[in-house]
């Protein structure tokens, strides 16, 4: 399982990490070991981005919370 799917996983399902990456990303990011691809990909909040890594298609994707991406 990619990394990023590792990571976005563990936000939704954890609310401490979600709490720790909303008040510093970067260091969240990269204490989990994402990429810096996939750190830009996460902040831009983009969708379509989100899936390209994946290597899915975006409706395969659920919902994203824009607040979780939007405070970076």
């Amino acid at each position: 399982m990619p990394k990023l799917l590792d990571y976005l996983n563990h936000l939704d399902q954890n609310a401490d990490a979600r709490t720790t990456h909303e008040q510093n990303p970067q260091q969240a990011m990269t204490e989990f070991g994402l990429s810096t691809e996939e750190q830009q990909v996460v902040q831009s909040g983009d969708k379509e981005q989100v899936a390209k890594v994946l290597g899915i298609s975006s409706a395969q994707l659920p919902s994203i919370e824009v607040s979780m991406f939007s405070a970076m």
